[in-house]
């Protein structure tokens, strides 16, 4: 037999005889390279979905930071637009003393209805400083209202009185009070519809979304208007010389 064919015979029978372990090592699944990029693929996928995060949580943060400070300007501002009501109700309560101890000496037989002003200026000037200390809060506001009112009402009566007494109509002193409690009165309207304004804005900033959900987070409670208790309120005392 001839040599060379001996040898191809050979050569075939190692390639059939080659272990298992060599052939895998020409014909496995990953080729050369393919793991370490798919590796290096799924590393830049979930660096991507991090940062995607991350970029969301960011944005939240933001926009929370964001809505707070918004309600925290609204709440000052109706904050602040209580504190001129307050001013302005301060000045009526202390000019009133003064208009009574003056009608005190023309009015000597309207004993209860001279007390009936202090005992309503004394409750209003009660209910005041309750709500200056937490302007806002439903229960204050009601209570200030409605002490007002009465105090509204109980001027009113001593006001239709006097026009009993010429004497006390023409005091000096008695129309310069009442002159400056009437102005007073209506800087009292001014501040009340200035902080019943700031009152709706808050409310309606705290309301919508996403504010709703801070707001309630955080403690933004609503914040309820100064509303007149009754018809007498509406408008000041008119003061006729």
């Amino acid at each position: 037999m001839p040599t060379g064919g001996i040898a191809s015979a050979g050569v075939n029978h190692r390639d059939k005889c080659a272990s298992p372990h060599a052939l895998g090592r020409r014909v496995g699944p990953w080729p050369s390279g393919a793991l370490p990029a798919a590796k290096a693929e799924l590393v830049a996928i979930a660096v991507i979905v991090i940062v995607v995060i991350l970029a969301i949580v960011v944005v939240l943060v933001v926009l929370a930071l964001s809505t707070y400070n918004a309600l925290v300007r609204a709440r000052n501002g109706y904050k602040n637009a209580f504190a001129q009501i307050d001013v302005q109700l301060t000045r009526r309560h202390d000019l009133i003393p003064n208009l009574v101890e003056t009608a005190k000496a023309y009015m000597a037989h309207e004993r209860g209805t001279l007390e009936a002003v202090i005992q309503a200026r004394n409750s209003a000037v009660t209910a005041r400083s309750a709500a200056a200390a937490n302007p806002g809060d439903p229960s204050a506001m009601g209570q200030l209202s409605a002490s007002e009112g009465a105090l509204t009402g109980a001027l009113g009566r001593l006001f239709a009185l006097r026009e009993s007494y010429p004497d006390l109509k023409a005091n000096q002193n008695m129309m310069q009070l009442s002159e400056e409690l009437t102005s007073t009165e209506n800087r009292v309207a001014f501040a009340r519809q200035a902080y019943n304004d700031a009152v709706m804005t808050y409310n309606n900033k705290r309301e919508v979304f996403p504010a709703s959900l801070v707001a309630g987070t955080f403690g933004f409670t609503a914040a309820a208007p100064l509303d007149v208790a009754g018809p007498e309120v509406r408008e000041a005392p008119r003061v006729e010389f």
